[in-house]
């Protein structure tokens, strides 16, 4: 019995394989839970074409993330914190502060996909890691000045 699956299943296959399966599995277990359905000729079809829309959203999403990368990449940011004598700066520069530099320049990253090399902690120049997509980083120096 072939069967589509709907999520992963452990051991079996991952979401949207067409798997082989013994007949009892597929009808007492995998189908009436959901993880399943019967891979018919038209539900083979239906995946087919969903398959190939999310291959093409995907690469519209890498396409438009690799642009926004290329233009990232002759960004310099300045962030303002408040600092002591020393240099130290009270309370910490965070993705936030970064997201909203980018923005006010025109370029709009979710502070989620913003980490650090290490954590600025003190007046000086940095770096931001921008995760814009799974296979598309870029690096952004910072400098942080006193206020």
């Amino acid at each position: 019995m072939e069967v589509i699956l709907k999520q992963d299943v452990k051991h079996l296959g991952e979401k949207d394989d067409i798997v082989v399966v013994k007949p009892g599995y597929g009808r007492n277990y995998l189908i009436p839970q959901g993880f399943a359905t019967l891979a018919t000729t038209s539900a083979k079809k239906v995946l087919a074409e969903n398959i190939k829309q999310a291959q093409f959203k995907q690469d519209k999403i890498k396409k438009d993330a690799t642009e926004l990368a290329t233009k990232l990449e002759s960004v310099k940011l300045s962030i303002g914190a408040k600092a002591g004598e020393s240099g130290k700066i009270f309370g910490k520069v965070n993705s936030i502060q970064i997201a909203d530099a980018l923005k006010a320049q025109g370029y709009e990253v979710d502070r989620r996909r913003i980490t650090f090399e290490e954590e600025p902690k003190t007046l000086g120049e940095y770096v931001a890691n921008l995760n814009l997509h799974k296979e598309v980083k870029v690096q952004v120096p910072f400098e942080v000045v006193g206020e």
